[in-house]
Order: structure tokens, then C-alpha cells, then sequence
């Protein structure tokens, strides 16, 4: 992260500085827009930071009552058979296997908001097992390469931005979002395996161990060994199942999710006897505290996306790279959505606002399918691994970025497929 930082900053200084030295006097000069994007950025960060503060509060105490019901415990069994092959170095039942499954989850359902507060607390109970701190382990490298490739099977928030701009069809990017998704996700796997060979863990301290040094130590008296197969695989054909079923339905349940989510953890929490509101209470303190000390990292990447977006350096990639890209079958309109989506959530967003609101694009079109699939089926590489691994104070990622670099590169190859396949 520091090389990209630096590279960041240096692009756009530099970009600014060109401007600035062309500069007729009309309008707002070059530097003088670059550092106005700072400080906005700024601000803008800490305002984020402590928007989240509520949500995180909400989701990690939740997390709190089903972890105490002995929810992540269920979860963690049903689908150990898959989860114990991709995470070795992870007891089946730790509490790092129930909240990485939560937060998948959350981003199947097109939930960010829900799956950044999970997603952070598996970051930190595999630092609770890993013995280099400040480096990445393998597992934490693989869960934020899946995490990135943004494992999606209904993009609620999409789906809701394209009714609003009046498609004709919502929903119709759920076929072109779950094969785009799937291609990433399955790419982000085989990189975070491939490459971590030429990024080594340095050997451990010694006398290090984990926090969480044995596991019969964190695991509730109920866990056991896994399911039989056949209940994983149930399982495994009810959710393939669901897939159908929110192609046809995803507008009419979108609404449901949240609140629904919410009833049922703490339904579940009452059923198996815990005081859900003093868990809920205990866990929502640690949302809080959570939510402070990313704001140092927030700050430093999106104040950098926000000098490259002022500066023009992103538009003169957009310039440069649209005769090549729009041979693949990404045209020049949809290119800044595939560059700005890894670096900034808020930024790709209002461009996808912007283009299937432009009468001349419409939602309905190859381009506006296009960008809607990339939205959905892409993840804020650059927060995500700057917020995960800062809520951990891990500063040596390792190939975490190179691997979920790959899992967008992909993402976009095979969202320009999937919409050349059903569209056209």
C-alpha cells in the first residue's frame, strides 16, 4: 500500500502541475482544484467514518446476539466441507469462520452496509490467530481477495437505482451480475493460491503465538464435528435454489432484507436464551470503537482518489484507454465506471447514476447493462483492503491487492461477455 499511496498522489501532483503550468487564468486553477479536493476529501472521510459509526454499531451487535445463540457455530458446520479446503490454517468452528461466512453473505444480498461491519470482525478474529502481527496471513490475503470479487446474487442496491431511472426491467442484470461474479470470485480464489508463492510469510517470532492458542478454548461446548454431507449439500441446493427465485422476485423482496435480517437474529438470539439486548448492547460498544479507528486510513486513500479524480489524471486514462477498450466491447462511456469502481464506491456509483440517467444511454441499453453488472458484480478494492487491514493495523498486505486486482480485471472481462451473450 505504500508504493500505491505514493504513486496515487504523485499522479495527480503531477497531472495538476501540467495543468497548472498551461493555465490561461479562466476558471479555477489546476492546484487550486487539487487542493480544494483535498481538504473536501478530507472531511468528507471522517464525516463517512462517523456515518458509519451507526450502521456499525447496528450490524456488529447483531453479529454479538447470533454469535452468542450460537448462530456462526450452525453456519460455520453446514458449510465446512468447502470452507475448511479454502481456509486450512482456520478451526471449522472459530468465530473468524462464522463472521467471514456472515459477511459473504451480507454481499450475496447486495448489503454493504451489512457486510463491512462483518467483514471487519473476521478480520480481527484471524489476527486473533495469526502470529506475525502487521503482516497478512494467508487467510486473511484469500478472504479479502473473495471478499473483493464481491460474491453477488442480488444487487439490491443496482436493482433500485435502475427502477428509479425508469427501466423496463430492474432485475435483468441478475443473470449478467451472477456469472460476472462467479468469474471473479472463482479468479480471486486462484490468485490469492497462485501468487502468495512469491510473497512468503517471514517466519514467526519466536516464542509468538495467537491469542487463541488452542481451539478447544474458543469454541462453545456445543460445537462439534460437521454436518453430514447431505445436510451441507441441502443446504447448498437451497441456496442454488434462491437464485431463481430472486431473478424473478429481487424488486418485490429487496425492501425485506434488512429488516428481515435483523428480526430473525434476534428471534433466533431469544429462542436459544440469550439476553439479546445486553448482547446487543456489548456488541454495538465495539462497533463504535471499530468505526474510530479506521478514520486515519480512510482519510489517506480517499483523500488520494479524490487528488486523481480533480487532478484529470483519471480522465486522461479514461482518453488513452478508450480505443483500446472499446474493441473488447467496453465502450468509451462505461470505461470510467470500470477504473473508478475499484478506487472509490461513492464516485462509481454516481457515475452509474449519471450514465443510465443520460437519455441519449438509458438503463436499458448495452452500455447502461453494462455498467449496472460491473456496479454489481465489483467491489471498492482500495477501501476494502484499506479499512479491513486497518481495522487490524496490518501494514504489510502481501498479494492482497494483486489478487483482488486480478479478481476486477476479470470481473470486467466477463461482465462485457455476459452482456454481449444476453443482450446482443
Amino acid at each position: 500500500m505504500n508504493y500505491i499511496f505514493y504513486f496515487l498522489v504523485a499522479s495527480a501532483f503531477t497531472t495538476a502541475a501540467w495543468h497548472q503550468l498551461g493555465w490561461g487564468g479562466n476558471g479555477t486553477a489546476p492546484m487550486d482544484a487539487l487542493s480544494t479536493a483535498m481538504v473536501e476529501s478530507a472531511a468528507g472521510s471522517v464525516e463517512l467514518a462517523l456515518g458509519l459509526v451507526g450502521v456499525m454499531a447496528l450490524f456488529l451487535g447483531l453479529m454479538k446476539v447470533a454469535e452468542a445463540g450460537g448462530l456462526l457455530v450452525i453456519i460455520a458446520r453446514l458449510i465446512r466441507p468447502l470452507m475448511v479446503r479454502l481456509f486450512p490454517s482456520v478451526p471449522a468452528e472459530h468465530p473468524a469462520m462464522g463472521a467471514m461466512i456472515l459477511n459473504l453473505s451480507a454481499n450475496a444480498l447486495g448489503l454493504g452496509n451489512a457486510a463491512t461491519p462483518f467483514g471487519i470482525r473476521a478480520m480481527q478474529e484471524l489476527e486473533r490467530l495469526n502470529t506475525r502481527p502487521g503482516t497478512a496471513t494467508d487467510a486473511m490475503v484469500l478472504f479479502l481477495a473473495i471478499n473483493t470479487s464481491s460474491v453477488t446474487l442480488l444487487p439490491t442496491g443496482v436493482i433500485a437505482l435502475r427502477a428509479a431511472a425508469g427501466s423496463a426491467d430492474p432485475a435483468g442484470i441478475l443473470p449478467t451480475t451472477l456469472f460476472a461474479t462467479f468469474c471473479a470470485t472463482a479468479a480471486a480464489i486462484i490468485a490469492a493460491f497462485a501468487y502468495r508463492r512469491f510473497f512468503p510469510l517471514e517466519a514467526a517470532p519466536v516464542g509468538a503465538t495467537s491469542e487463541r492458542p488452542a481451539e478447544a478454548e474458543v469454541l462453545p461446548a456445543e460445537a462439534g464435528q460437521a454436518y453430514p454431507l447431505w445436510v451441507s449439500l441441502l443446504a447448498l441446493g437451497t441456496l442454488l435454489a434462491l437464485i431463481p427465485f430472486s431473478v424473478l422476485y429481487g424488486r418485490a423482496i429487496a425492501p425485506w432484507i434488512l429488516p428481515g435480517l435483523m428480526l430473525g437474529f434476534l428471534t433466533f438470539g431469544l429462542v436459544r436464551g440469550v439476553r439479546i439486548y445486553e448482547v446487543f448492547v456489548d456488541g454495538a460498544k465495539e462497533g463504535f470503537q471499530v468505526a474510530l479507528r479506521i478514520i486515519p486510513y480512510l482519510v489517506a486513500i480517499l483523500v488520494a482518489v479524490a487528488m486523481l479524480r480533480a487532478s484529470g489524471a483519471l480522465e486522461a486514462a479514461v482518453s488513452a484507454l478508450a480505443p483500446w477498450s472499446g474493441a473488447v466491447g467496453l465502450p468509451a462511456e462505461a470505461l470510467p465506471m470500470a477504473l473508478l469502481r475499484p478506487l472509490s464506491g461513492s464516485g462509481a456509483y454516481g457515475v452509474l447514476a449519471s450514465i443510465i440517467n443520460d437519455p441519449a444511454i438509458g438503463p436499458d441499453s448495452y452500455t447502461g447493462y453494462l455498467v449496472s453488472t460491473l456496479q454489481g458484480s465489483t467491489e471498492t478494492t482500495f477501501y476494502v483492503l484499506a479499512v479491513y487491514f486497518g481495522a487490524v493495523q496490518i501494514r504489510r498486505i502481501r498479494h492482497a491487492l494483486l489478487a483482488a486486482l486480478t479478481a476486477d480485471i476479470v470481473a470486467v472481462f466477463a461482465a462485457v461477455f455476459a452482456c454481449t451473450y444476453f443482450l446482443l
